[in-house]
């Protein structure tokens, strides 16, 4: 199963390091993927640093296509809100949508997707 590893990860990844164990498995078995989404927060920070080769490096890993069901996104936002979940943003939302179209785990630091888990039957790479 493909994983789609959030911004979270690559942050803390370029940061200080962490997280490289698991990440460079998911490298090395090629079974990372990413979407424009997550490519539109990491890109411009690291265009600031100069880091043409890690952009380069990210946009050579497989894609998933956004294809943004927006009335699935209210109905998660709907699901999150029934539950007390107030504070799940949109990209979130998008993120976990884009994972599920496309058989996809997520990988992140970030607890919403944590939170979100059973809600939204989500599938988290550990």
């Amino acid at each position: 199963m493909s994983t789609l590893v959030d911004t979270s990860i690559w942050i803390e990844y370029f940061r200080s390091g962490n997280y490289s164990e698991k990440l460079d498995f998911l490298i090395d078995e090629n079974l990372v993927v990413i979407n424009d989404l997550i490519l539109s927060e990491l890109v411009p920070f690291l265009k600031v640093r100069n880091q043409r080769k890690v952009i380069d490096l990210l946009h050579n890993i497989k894609k998933l296509k956004l294809s943004i069901n927006w009335d699935q996104i209210i109905d998660f936002q709907f699901k999150c809100l029934k539950n007390g979940l107030n504070g799940i943003g949109i990209p979130d939302l998008i993120i976990a949508q884009n994972a599920m179209q496309n058989g996809a785990e997520i990988y992140s630091h970030d607890n919403h997707f944590r939170l979100m888990k059973d809600i939204l039957e989500l599938h988290l790479t550990d």
